[in-house]
């Protein structure tokens, strides 16, 4: 109760701190309104003695208010509030330390090479002018009206073999250089490629949650590859290009690490052929990797091809590469393209470090459990399998942070019941992925990392980048259901 009453107090401290905003204001209401459907819930379940789904709740809001009201650093809000829902949720003192220290560990370690290559790969592709002969290609090429399309069609191409992370930080100088050369505001244009990539991930094959949810439901990777692209495509246009019109009005600054990006004479610019190849190597290495993968049987070589086709690999191999093609191949001297790099360093080290912050959070709701309780108490409720699977998959997305552990955990309830639920197996796949990208929030590193990139509050964020994630899950189960009907 101490805790519900906790909860009301900040957000009417919110409402009157944010009385003139009508965005937050809006996402109070609908926080309230979660808390009363969740005690709702807990009536009908009849355990009033512990809540979950109340202590995730009270934290989320603490980390807003502690970010927005009180101008705390994102990284040390983190950090107390991981450690504050670690008590809460019931995990031994002694440990919730451990359980913090893994997930900025598991976090960063897994991102943090791919992180601080591709910021260095960006910015040489953005000093270098690469990005600007790319961009004035693709709008002679599509047209500055439609250069929002070409964008989209962009990241869906390349979000395919693409892992999320490594296409984001590919993409950004890009949408940049094409932001600042056009005049046209970054998050306008933006957001459609970034739609994209969210698709690819939480859809296709041979992104990790798909793949996985594939062999757990014993379906078939092709037809789920063609029913997502049929669903993914359209989805990509309502959330991208449409959605992102009422954004305009959203133009913060370009951040330093891309500033040069519109600065370099025409006559400078390296040759549009190894501009595309040094910026899409990463693409092209991964993609040659997997096609060869599938068709060697040596083991020597598949093992070979296992450490090549590494995301952390990969951009190592991309950055020599371009080291060369648009460095010291361009006239560039060594020492100004290692400064490059140690400038793109110092621009993301803050946006690593929320993004561990960001993993310490999301390992204490993994190891607290909530996630399987929230499955759990899901799973009896009677609705369509398809819906119930959507459901699942979105309410531990919008807890948890994680599009993966909500995929894969609403996977492990609904498996032993696919075989009585009488529906495709292809469908079930793509309805819990595009559960798993409900509403991305404060405890999505996803989040953080276009916060930070795209230089915006908190409150545009959640304005656009929530929002489309939004989109982009009801979307992409309205897509399943038609295809169901259809069948």
């Amino acid at each position: 109760m101490i805790i519900v009453l906790f909860c009301i107090l900040l957000l009417v401290i919110l409402l009157w701190q944010f009385k003139v905003n009508k965005v937050v204001s809006t996402l109070s209401t609908v926080l309230v309104t979660a808390l009363y459907f969740t005690l709702r819930i807990f009536r009908i379940v009849g355990d009033t003695g512990d809540h979950p789904l109340l202590t995730i709740f009270f934290c989320i809001v603490l980390l807003i208010v502690m970010i927005s009201m009180f101008k705390i650093n994102p990284f040390l809000a983190f950090l107390v509030v991981s450690a504050l829902a670690g008590a809460l949720l019931g995990i031994p003192i002694a440990t919730i330390t451990t359980s913090i220290q893994k997930g900025i560990g598991d976090m960063l370690g897994s991102l943090v090479i791919v992180i601080a290559c591709g910021a260095m790969l960006g910015k040489l592709v953005a000093d270098s002018g690469a990005a600007q002969q790319i961009a004035s290609y693709m709008v002679k090429l599509f047209g500055e009206r439609y250069i929002q399309w070409a964008l989209m069609f962009t990241g869906f191409i390349i979000g395919i073999p693409l892992f999320y992370n490594v296409g984001f930080v590919l993409v950004v100088p890009l949408i940049f250089s094409v932001a600042l050369r056009y005049k046209l505001p970054a998050v306008y244009i933006g957001l459609p490629m970034l739609a994209s990539l969210s698709v690819t991930h939480g859809f296709l094959p041979p992104h990790p949650s798909p793949t996985a949810l594939v062999a757990q439901f014993h379906a078939n990777i092709g037809t789920t590859l063609l029913y997502g692209v049929m669903i993914g495509l359209p989805t990509v246009i309502i959330a991208g290009p449409i959605f992102s019109k009422t954004l305009k009005k959203i133009n913060p600054p370009a951040p330093k690490i891309f500033e040069n990006a519109a600065d370099v004479a025409p006559e400078k610019l390296p040759g549009l052929g190894i501009s595309i190849f040094s910026s899409l190597l990463p693409v092209i290495l991964l993609a040659v990797t997997a096609l060869l993968a599938s068709r060697v049987t040596n083991e020597s070589i598949q093992a070979i091809m296992k450490f090549v086709s590494d995301p952390a690999m990969v951009m190592i191999i991309s950055l020599a590469v371009a080291t060369f093609t648009l460095g010291t191949g361009q006239g560039m001297e060594m020492q100004k393209v290692m400064n490059i790099y140690g400038e793109a360093v110092k621009d993301i080290a803050m946006i690593l470090l929320i993004m561990g912050g960001a993993g310490a959070l999301k390992q204490i709701l993994i190891d607290s459990g909530v996630s399987s309780q929230i499955a759990v108490l899901l799973s009896g409720l009677d609705i369509h399998p398809l819906v119930l699977g959507w459901t699942i998959a979105c309410l531990i997305r919008v807890c948890v942070g994680s599009a993966t552990v909500a995929g894969l955990t609403a996977a492990g309830i609904i498996a032993p019941l696919l075989s009585t639920m009488n529906v495709d197996p292809n469908l079930m796949v793509l309805s819990i992925g595009a559960g798993s990208l409900m509403f991305s929030h404060v405890n999505d590193t996803g989040f953080w990392l276009y916060k930070e990139y795209f230089n915006l509050s908190i409150r545009q964020t959640i304005q656009s980048w929530s929002l489309m994630e939004t989109i982009v899950s009801v979307c992409g189960l309205i897509g399943v259901m038609i295809i169901h009907y259809l069948q």
